[in-house]
């Protein structure tokens, strides 16, 4: 008899929903009803529950519960919400163990907020969506998971009403409560906000170091127990590995515990190459390592058995090197750059602001700057390919900088390294070899067809790459 009834009570809601005319769309909110909890249930839970409300509220409440998905599965949305307001507000936490009502909430006010224009009510529909967040916490506490949903939200859907750092501030709190198990879509936009925030200085080395440190044992952990996320885990390894390590420039940020860890097995590998030796010598000494420590002393080693070369005439160039070897990257560019206006050998002048350019890119991660400098060199000696390869290494490693890592955003960046690469090697035939090896590493991660039909974009014409980069080139496709 009971299930008879419910039938019919659910038959004339159909009935009366098929026949109401559409809402008006609502500028402000409606008072919601507030219901004291009465009872103590079976399942505890802070919020009211089903079980907690009366005979005829109950029945109303979940007969909306059944209801509303359906509206929002055929994005029917007004008359998803007010069946969910039905369904949510006498009872947020349902049967005490669902949860799927609070993103369903989202997912309604969401919508509402991309189709309209109104500021106002935009901001209105936001602040409703962070209210059922704090509800969703509240109902079921998860420290840390909801101040990173919300911050995720405000980050890339919200930003327009959104206070200015509300999502940074939510990424720290969800970072400090969840620490290297922090949430996987919490990574790549809080790496990318810290590295903008250290890098325009607008945040302590201190703050830096401290989310750096967290997101960099977060992908440690993520990785080794993705479980069901190794999918989304690739995305992220795509992304904030590359992310982080531009960040090496930044004196201070790591300490000489990450240059061990990243740079002796590099050694250790390679004991007797002259190029990872220097490299990794002169890494340990920027993150300041113990120069009497064992780190420095192998690499020291290494460099006077497989490397030595005699030093140039005491002088500037002399105190350059030295300032280089010693791991003074910032020092050692002014050294040689003192060098160059001292000097009339134009192919010195032409060799040492390559260099310059080349501590700008490999050592202090500042692309910028290594493009002006390799700009600069191509000047001091005509048909010199060597420049222009730099150039294109620095736009191909540039999709962790100007997308997430993967897609389109991060493969365009693809068209101009090509178009450095292919240059090189036609006005100077002795970097052909290499450049041929460039271009054909890098043609693998052009967009396909697909991508650029999809925004309107034709192969063969001109488009203008964004980031930093800002240049024209020409479109083309893998396939």
């Amino acid at each position: 008899m009971k299930n008879l009834i419910r039938i019919a009570l659910i038959s004339f809601v159909l009935f009366a929903i098929a026949c109401t005319p559409k809402t008006v769309e609502k500028v402000t909110e409606v008072e919601k009803p507030v219901v004291e909890k009465p009872k103590e249930s079976l399942i505890s839970n802070p919020c009211i529950m089903l079980d907690d409300l009366s005979g005829a509220a109950k029945e109303e409440a979940e007969t909306a519960y059944v209801l509303y998905r359906d509206y929002i599965k055929s994005k029917e949305y007004d008359t998803a919400l007010e069946l969910w307001e039905k369904a949510y507000y006498p009872a947020p936490a349902a049967n005490g163990r669902i949860k799927y009502q609070f993103d369903d909430g989202i997912k309604i006010y969401k919508y509402k907020y991309e189709q309209t224009n109104d500021m106002a009510l935009k901001k209105t529909y936001h602040d409703t969506i962070m209210s059922i967040y704090d509800k969703r916490n509240e109902c079921y506490p998860d420290p840390g998971y909801v101040e990173g949903r919300k911050a995720f939200d405000k980050y890339y859907y919200y930003s327009a009403v959104a206070e200015a750092d509300e999502a940074y501030e939510l990424f720290k709190k969800a970072l400090d409560l969840k620490g290297e198990k922090a949430d996987y879509f919490v990574i790549n936009p809080m790496t990318g906000m810290i590295a903008e925030k250290l890098i325009n200085e607008e945040i302590s080395i201190d703050e830096g170091r401290k989310y750096v440190n967290i997101l960099q044992d977060a992908i440690k952990y993520g990785n080794a127990n993705c479980g069901t996320k190794c999918q989304a885990w690739e995305v992220i390894n795509s992304y904030a590995p590359a992310r982080l390590e531009n960040l090496e420039g930044i004196k201070g940020l790591y300490d000489c515990n990450y240059y061990q860890e990243k740079y002796l097995p590099m050694l250790e590998a390679n004991p007797t190459d002259c190029e990872v030796i220097g490299k990794v010598y002169g890494r340990l000494l920027w993150g300041e390592c113990d120069p009497s420590g064992a780190a420095i002393a192998q690499a020291k080693t290494a460099k006077q058995t497989h490397c030595y070369t005699p030093p140039p005439p005491p002088g500037p160039l002399r105190q350059a090197f030295d300032a280089y070897e010693q791991g003074k990257y910032n020092e050692s560019v002014k050294l040689f750059e003192d060098f160059v206006n001292l000097t009339d050998d134009v192919e010195k002048k032409a060799k040492y602001t390559l260099l310059i350019a080349k501590i700008y890119y490999g050592d202090l991660k500042k692309f910028t700057k290594a493009r002006k400098y390799a700009l600069d060199a191509a000047k001091y000696r005509s048909n010199w390919g060597e420049p222009y390869l730099l150039i294109g290494k620095l736009y191909a490693s540039s999709g962790p900088l100007c997308g997430p890592g993967t897609g389109f955003d991060s493969q365009i960046v693809t068209w101009p390294a090509i178009d450095k690469f292919e240059y090189a090697k036609n006005i100077d035939p002795s970097v052909a070899a290499e450049a041929n090896k460039l271009i054909t590493r890098y043609k693998q991660y052009m967009p396909t067809k697909e991508d650029i039909f999809f925004r309107q974009l034709k192969a063969g014409n001109t488009f203008t790459v964004p980031c930093w980069i800002q240049e024209k080139t020409t479109i083309r496709t893998v396939d």
